[in-house]
């Protein structure tokens, strides 16, 4: 994972394919999966929801615990287009696959929180959840019908607290000539500050002024490595600032992030970072 300039989000996938390389070690000999009977359109019993997701439960569950958003998953499925066309499978690979629920189509991410561990369910997947009508790209357009068994569930960390002072830099936080204003949190064991051009591994969380946390590795329970000249220049800034294992809060004015109102999902204004450099990567 990297963030970028232009973008500090973790990578979602786009779709199942993309999961695959997050594979787990739960394999199953291959078989070829059988084209449901309801392929076409989902059945009168099948259960649906207000955003149009239908879905039918195949096998019943041994797990009492559902999975959160933030939840990584481990699963076997099959999907199908509306024809009976097999376009993609686990079983038929003979691998189970995991990937963090918030990062496939929605169809799923809504689907497999409606399911326990053990637990195999049908589902028909309107296009608006999926990839569209006509999405190109290699990808399946319309209706799709996915058979999703429920392996396990890994749960995502808790989220980190909102800081006390997120909407603004308290007048104890060191301020620099761009505009940066930073605190330190915890004091660090190392010597040696980055230089721009070094790759840094961290863990950091980020907040808008009003609280929301938009970004955070912690979340994600993975550090992530980057070079330093290719983020905002913000974390550029403030990231030179300090040694490793030391925590620190920085407020990176809208100049230095991403500006007021960048658009394309991206937060806008002042930012908040909580910033743990873990490791100088020369």
């Amino acid at each position: 994972m990297r963030i970028t300039q232009t973008f500090l989000r973790s990578v979602s996938l786009t779709g199942l394919a993309l999961a695959m390389t997050l594979s787990s070690n739960l394999n199953a000999e291959p078989t070829m999966p059988e084209t449901p009977a309801d392929v076409a359109a989902a059945p009168a019993d099948a259960a649906k929801t207000a955003s149009g997701l239908a879905s039918k439960v195949l096998h019943k569950g041994s797990g009492t615990m559902k999975p959160t958003a933030s939840d990584t998953v481990t699963v076997h499925y099959s999907g199908w287009t509306t024809d009976g066309k097999l376009f993609d499978s686990s079983v038929k690979r003979g691998q189970a696959t995991s990937f963090p629920l918030n990062g496939v189509i929605k169809g799923w991410t809504e689907g497999l929180q409606l399911m326990v561990e053990g637990e195999k369910r049908r589902f028909w997947i309107p296009a608006a959840l999926a990839y569209g009508e006509n999405p190109g790209g290699g990808r399946p357009g319309g209706l799709l019908v996915f058979d999703v068994e429920l392996l396990g569930i890994k749960q995502a960390p808790k989220p980190p607290e909102v800081p006390a002072d997120v909407a603004a830099a308290p007048k104890d936080a060191e301020k620099t000539a761009s505009g940066l204003a930073c605190k330190i949190l915890t004091k660090g064991s190392g010597a040696t500050h980055p230089k721009a051009t070094d790759q840094v591994q961290v863990h950091y969380s980020g907040w808008t002024t009003d609280g929301k946390l938009f970004d955070s590795s912690v979340t994600r329970g993975q550090p992530i490595t980057f070079g330093l000249n290719q983020v905002i220049p913000g974390w550029t800034e403030g990231v030179q600032l300090m040694v490793e294992g030391e925590k620190r809060r920085l407020w990176i004015p809208a100049a230095l992030g991403y500006g007021e109102n960048p658009g394309g999902g991206r937060p806008g204004g002042l930012l908040v970072f909580d910033v743990e450099l873990i490791k100088i990567v020369k």
